[in-house]
């Protein structure tokens, strides 16, 4: 099931690219850096936390419309200081590369353009969710659902801020960030 949705996704992806081919759409690349975290789906307080950062090839049908191919990594681990005496063994770490493809819907508004992002991809790394009801280790690769909320800022909007997420059912996780990142024109 995960090796279909990732070639349907790819299939995609390179149906859109080639319809929009003659077109005189808008080309940049993106960079994001950020704090990194990973939870677990149970309702217990262990966060892991850690470093994020991700790159991104975008390509804009219209003001409000584009995709976006992104590759990253994110290092989030849980500390047993930092948990409760009550949750004491429980983790949620998360530390991967992450592949994939997102379309994001904006708000087209100047200066402060709100955002969202939606999409599919792979992660490639090790995921461990340990909690009273939980006991989960997996490595290798995972499919994981991005989602992003965020505001895009400046006249041409080249810098933005974001709450990024990339939910992992298998690993019953979510990893993300609160992230900043920058716009660069390639055309």
């Amino acid at each position: 099931m995960k090796k279909i949705a990732f070639i349907f996704f790819i299939t995609t992806i390179f149906c859109i690219h080639s319809t929009f081919a003659q077109s005189d759409n808008k080309q940049y690349i993106k960079a994001s850096i950020g704090y990194g975290i990973s939870a677990p789906y149970d309702n217990v307080d262990v966060i892991g936390s850690g470093f994020y950062a991700q790159g991104e090839y975008v390509y804009e049908f219209y003001n409000w419309l584009d995709i976006r191919p992104y590759a990253g990594v994110i290092f989030a681990n849980s500390k047993e200081e930092d948990n409760k005496p009550n949750e004491a063994g429980f983790t949620s770490d998360a530390n991967a590369f992450l592949l994939g493809g997102k379309a994001r819907l904006t708000a087209p508004i100047p200066w402060i353009a709100p955002y969202i992002e939606i999409g599919i991809g792979v992660s490639v790394g090790k995921f461990e969710t340990i909690t009273n009801t939980t006991f989960i280790d997996k490595s290798g690769l995972l499919y994981h659902i991005p989602l992003s909320l965020g505001l895009e800022l400046g006249p041409k909007h080249n810098f933005d801020i974001a709450f990024t997420y990339f939910i992992h059912p298998s690993a019953e996780q979510f990893a993300g960030a609160a992230a900043f990142g920058v716009t660069f024109p390639l055309n």
